[in-house]
């Protein structure tokens, strides 16, 4: 018995000095049951957010002022779409040796075990918000993302670097349609400010908590013990404050948080607090727009099971 407990020992000393050492760990290596767990749930929710992220902007796909607004938005719906199969792809080498497969992920998510960005529960009514998620949720995705860059597991390093390649394009995307309605019409500026004030808490909220110990989890500290990432949730928001604070206020437009300044003494942002208790709400699919949208993921799931079926089939075919 004390023989397997040091044996167990030496692995999980082995592969900690495997990760300090920099070397990435591959979906064929031996890895602890918590580094496992946690890239599951770490990577299975991107991957879900990015589909689900695609279906506030897809509203607007047939409703985007011009022709070339209309393309635009539907490339960028496109590779969202295509984000969330390729880290649902990574997903599944390491839900394989414990048995499952991707339609256990999706099943999952309809049951609601498996979450997704609290952003992409909300409603985007107006133009503005079209523009808005791509500026500054993409903004804050891409803050969030090239911290991972050099994530410890080489599958998702790798998938990350082309992700976040066309997530600089899609923010670019998103500036363009908030420029061009911040250099129009008053309405169309007002527009903007509504737009800002109705997604700043959900924007706060998007990094998740600062203190891990507040929501009764140690995820921060586990993804940073395993050098999957390197800065916390309050390290990322203030680097979203440093970023983009100046270039919404340079376009003439207020943050809707009056207490909101930047501390020259401890430089930090200092903000009011989003309802915390309202981000659990929302997450645990209680959003504006949360069922409407598991709703429509579902339906689509179902509809296209004859396509899973048929390709399924043709593999065993070709293997036959």
């Amino acid at each position: 018995m004390n023989h397997s407990i040091n044996k167990d020992e030496e692995k999980i000393l082995s592969f900690m000095a495997r990760i300090e050492a920099g070397e990435k760990i591959e979906a064929d290596d031996w890895m602890p049951d918590e580094y496992r767990n946690v890239l599951i749930k770490l990577i299975s929710m991107h991957g879900i957010s990015e589909i689900m992220g695609a279906l506030p902007e897809k509203e607007w796909v047939p409703k985007a002022p011009s022709l070339k607004r209309k393309l635009g938005i539907m490339a960028k719906v496109q590779d969202e779409m295509g984000h969330g199969q390729l880290l649902l792809r990574v997903t599944e080498d390491l839900i394989k040796p414990l048995g499952k497969t991707r339609e256990d992920i999706m099943e999952d998510l309809f049951s609601g075990d498996l979450k997704f960005h609290n952003v992409f529960h909300m409603e985007a009514p107006t133009w503005g918000d079209a523009g808005l998620i791509g500026w500054l949720v993409d903004g804050a995705a891409i803050i969030t993302q090239t911290n991972m860059l050099s994530a410890s597991y080489g599958p998702y390093a790798r998938a990350l670097k082309r992700i976040c390649a066309e997530e600089v394009f899609h923010a670019q995307h998103g500036e363009a349609i908030i420029l061009a309605l911040a250099e129009g019409t008053e309405a169309q500026k007002a527009m903007i400010q509504d737009s800002i004030n109705r997604w700043w808490e959900s924007l706060l909220m998007f990094f998740g908590p600062g203190d891990a110990k507040a929501v009764g989890t140690s995820k921060q500290d586990i993804t940073a013990k395993y050098k999957i990432r390197s800065k916390s949730n309050e390290e990322l928001r203030q680097d979203f404050f440093t970023k983009y604070v100046p270039r919404i206020l340079s376009l003439g437009l207020t943050i809707p948080d009056l207490t909101m300044h930047f501390d020259d003494q401890k430089k930090e942002w200092i903000y009011r607090q989003p309802d915390w208790n309202r981000f659990k709400e929302i997450v645990r699919n209680k959003g504006p727009k949360s069922q409407e949208r598991l709703r429509l993921r579902k339906l689509s799931y179902e509809n296209n099971e004859w396509v899973r079926s048929a390709l399924s089939s043709g593999s065993e075919n070709e293997a036959g």
